[in-house]
Parts: C-alpha cells; sequence; structure tokens
C-alpha cells in the first residue's frame, strides 16, 4: 500500500482518503438514524462525489500549508454543492465546480431535497467565507496556494423538522467512532499535503483538530510523522453567530484576516 500510494499524485491520494471516510461514514448512517434524534443523515462524499472530485482535483495540490478546518455540512452548501461552505454561487464562479445532476439519497428530508448547483438559496457561511478568501487572496489559484478547507465529518444530520443537527449533539456512543475515522482523515490530509497549520473555523472544529493531533488548549500538536502542527482557531461565519453579524460583518472578517496573518498567510 505504501509503496502504491508513493506512485499517486497528492490529489489521487485525497480522493482515496475521502472515498475510504465516505465508506466509513456510510456504515454508521442506520443506527445514527436508529438510535439518535437524527431522522435523516446523509453523505455528500456519495451523492455529491462529481462535484467533490472536481474541487479536490481543481484545488488540492497547489501547495497550501494552511488548513481551514470546518464542522460537517449544512443543508444548503456542501449538502448541496459536494463542497465545503458551498454556497452555490461561489462553488460555480469562484471554485469553478461545473455543475453536474446529482440523485437525492433516499433518506433525504423531503424537506431538503437535494438541487444541486441549482438551489437557488444562498449558504450565508459559505458565501461569506469564500467571498473573503477572493478578496485577500485575490483569485482562487493564490486562495489554495495558502490554504485548503476541509469539513471534519461530511455527514449531513438533520431532525424530524428539517433542522440541523452538529455532531456534538449525537450521543457520543454512536458518533465517537464516526469522528474517530474523521479524525484519521484530517490526520491523512494533514500529511499528504504537508500542512503545518489548522484553523479551527469556530470553537468545535479547533477542539476536534486538538484531539486528533494530541494539543494542548493552547499549545501545537504532532503529526503521524511527527511533526509540529500549529492549531489556531478564528471565529464561524454562521449568521446564527452574533460575533459574524456585528457590525456588517466587518468584525468576523478582521478576525478572518488577523487569524490568517498569524498563520503565515
Amino acid at each position: 500500500m505504501a509503496c502504491l500510494a508513493g506512485h499517486m499524485s497528492i490529489v489521487d491520494q485525497l480522493k482515496q482518503a475521502a472515498l475510504r471516510l465516505s465508506s466509513l461514514c456510510d456504515a454508521s448512517i442506520a443506527a445514527i438514524e436508529a438510535e439518535s434524534d437524527v431522522a435523516h443523515a446523509t453523505n455528500p462524499l456519495d451523492y455529491a462525489w462529481p462535484h467533490h472530485v472536481q474541487y479536490l482535483e481543481q484545488w488540492g495540490g497547489l501547495g497550501a500549508k494552511v488548513l481551514l478546518l470546518g464542522m460537517n455540512p449544512g443543508p444548503w452548501g456542501m449538502a448541496q454543492t459536494g463542497v465545503p461552505f458551498g454556497a452555490t454561487n461561489v462553488a460555480q464562479d469562484f471554485l469553478k465546480i461545473k455543475p453536474k445532476q446529482l440523485p437525492t439519497p433516499s433518506n433525504a428530508h423531503p424537506k431538503r431535497p437535494i438541487e444541486g448547483m441549482a438551489l437557488e438559496r444562498q449558504e450565508i457561511s459559505g458565501t461569506r467565507l469564500w467571498n473573503l478568501m477572493e478578496t485577500y487572496f485575490g483569485s482562487a489559484t493564490k486562495t489554495f496556494e495558502h490554504i485548503f478547507v476541509v469539513n471534519h465529518c461530511p455527514l449531513l444530520l438533520l431532525g424530524e423538522r428539517g433542522q440541523n443537527i452538529t455532531p456534538n449533539k449525537v450521543p457520543k456512543s454512536i458518533i465517537d467512532p464516526v469522528l474517530d475515522s474523521c479524525d484519521d482523515h484530517l490526520k491523512e490530509v494533514v500529511d499528504l499535503l504537508g500542512i503545518t497549520h489548522i484553523i479551527g473555523i469556530g470553537k468545535y472544529a479547533e477542539e476536534r483538530a486538538r484531539k486528533a493531533f494530541n494539543a494542548p488548549k493552547r499549545g501545537s500538536g504532532t503529526t503521524l510523522t511527527g511533526r509540529q502542527i500549529i492549531i489556531d482557531t478564528c471565529w464561524h461565519p454562521s449568521p446564527a453567530s452574533p460575533l459574524a453579524n456585528k457590525n456588517d460583518g466587518a468584525d468576523w472578517r478582521a478576525n478572518v484576516v488577523a487569524c490568517l496573518q498569524r498563520n503565515g498567510c
């Protein structure tokens, strides 16, 4: 396996890592739906793979050393586009993802069908994040020469009413095996890309990164290959966050820019 990996490109290895994570998450969906408040657990790495693979192929091998880590997909972003924080407009216009016909999973919430790139509603978090990256770096190519964005967990978790359920609201006995697999995927991505800094988008993502790399609350962690990795956090762009909305988002943008700058971007 190691010999085979040595002949694969970084992008090909990223794709294989994503597919392995996808398969492991799929195996847990039935238990998540049966034993928690999650009524509908779906996996964009499955049904939206035709979009996600474009994201990896176009932007996964440009030399980024800073990883922005999200939590898990929302119903209006990655759930529709297969791209982390993937509001449909930015996914097409900035990230250059070509629309593909996507199936709606059989267990999807009936109020949250998969419309793919045709979805008119724009995820606010994703629009904010990628618009700021474009403003700060100047182009998608320049962006991904410096940063790469990954969600820790690929599963969309929805309650009976269609409300988003975050992984930390699922009983630990059910979700921990999934999150352990997500930790392993994160560690693999970090070593494949030679990542030196992780910025958790929100405290939850920072905490997952610290757990994965055995990092104390304010110190650095250690990768699988023994490298030191710096772990930091910025405010989440969610419209549900007062910090993200303050001064029409100016405070949030300043917080993220300061975080990028102190991490070498």
